[in-house]
């Protein structure tokens, strides 16, 4: 299910994750407990791990994955550790670092999540297929399979003491348990709740334009890549002044800031996300398959590149660019594709991390300008960006 290969490998936010700073860890404890299914169950219901009811609309494994790896409790068969943080200022309520799948799992199996999960495709309790968990409480003969799924023990990783996001992320990014961390996009969500965030991430669900671009068969990306698009493209349209190359504290500001602009600003959020799919649409009626790839001299490349979603989606989500490429009939796409095979430096701010204000500022600079000579015509994010980086603008 992992949908990495659609993305090109740059301009992730796992950039600025380089855990060098040996004064992030200090006072960062780390234990190991064995939690029964019995134990972890209960703390879910009682609130005290952190799973986002959105988490479970973007759940990544069919239910004959999580089948299987119920299965796999009953017959006490080691799965891979569970990996919590405490919360700052809490005690005993938890984030999940590494491990929300299996979570999901018990919770639709528990039932404490939508619809119980009944249990298909297992291949040594054969016996077992079709059977809910409540139908397997009820029945007398079952006792001993209910007492081995309750006691069945999870190797359990706490984390404490943290005082900085950061650490979790390293802590989280060095994970290599064999499973799937959770995406940067994903602990945002779990750090920053607030009704911005909770927007973004419903309108990039509901949207048919982002499942049509970033999902998979028909449903969103679990990674909630598109929702952290979405943010970026929040970022630079409102704080493009405030970058300074950190894109994860540059995302983490744009969300806090939002989650407590919403109240007085939801209406203009909103019809400033309708004009991010717009933008979207705009570019795909241009570039059509090849729309947010970058090009190379041979033609255009086959994954989805951030970078050029931020430039596209930037310009192309004032309606006035959009008016005046119709009608002055500029060929974008051979702009673009001249500008990213002919100019080394724009070509290079494509291919360059987050980990610099330089790239970022540069490309938006430079296509900004392509753009405004082409249309003859003054762009308004461009006037912006010159405003605050003028040196960002030499093509």
């Amino acid at each position: 299910m992992d949908q990495s290969d659609i993305f090109e490998d740059v301009e992730s936010e796992d950039d600025d994750f380089v855990g060098n700073d040996i004064e992030l860890m200090k006072g960062v404890l780390v234990s190991d407990s064995d939690w029964t299914a019995e134990t972890i169950l209960s703390q879910l219901s009682k609130g005290n791990i952190a799973l986002n009811p959105r988490f479970q609309r973007r759940d990544a494994w069919s239910d004959e994955r999580k089948s299987r790896f119920i299965e796999s409790l009953l017959l006490n068969i080691p799965i891979p550790q569970l990996v919590l943080a405490e919360i700052p200022g809490t005690r005993g309520k938890f984030v999940v670092i590494d491990g929300k799948q299996r979570l999901l799992a018990l919770q639709k199996f528990s039932g404490q999540s939508g619809a119980p999960l009944r249990l298909q495709g297992l291949t040594v309790r054969t016996d077992l297929n079709g059977l809910t968990w409540d139908q397997l409480r009820a029945g007398a003969s079952r006792a001993d399979d209910v007492a081995a799924f309750e006691n069945s023990t999870i190797r359990t990783t706490f984390v404490r003491g943290h005082t900085s996001e950061r650490a979790l992320y390293t802590i989280f990014h060095r994970l290599n348990s064999g499973s799937v961390a959770l995406s940067p996009q994903e602990l945002r969500h779990v750090l920053h709740p607030g009704p911005f965030i909770d927007f973004a991430f419903d309108f990039s669900e509901q949207s048919q334009v982002f499942v049509d671009l970033l999902g998979r068969d028909g449903k969103p990306d679990f990674r909630m890549r598109d929702v952290e698009v979405l943010i970026r493209f929040f970022g630079f349209q409102y704080f493009l002044d405030e970058y300074s190359g950190d894109l994860k504290e540059f995302l983490d500001s744009t969300v806090k800031k939002l989650n407590v602009r919403w109240v007085s600003e939801s209406y203009e959020i909103r019809r400033v996300a309708d004009h991010c799919v717009e933008a979207i649409q705009f570019t795909q009626e241009i570039f059509e398959e090849d729309a947010f790839s970058k090009a190379t001299q041979k033609g255009f490349e086959r994954r989805f590149n951030r970078a050029v979603f931020d430039i596209m989606v930037f310009y192309f989500s004032d309606p006035k660019v959009r008016s005046l490429v119709l009608q002055e009939g500029p060929d974008v796409k051979q702009l673009f594709f001249d500008l990213c095979s002919q100019n080394e430096e724009f070509r290079r701010s494509l291919e360059s991390t987050t980990k610099t204000v330089g790239a970022t500022i540069k490309r938006l600079g430079i296509w900004g300008e392509v753009l405004a000579e082409a249309l003859d015509n003054n762009i308004e994010g461009l006037s912006r960006l010159r405003a605050s980086r003028p040196w960002a603008i030499a093509v």
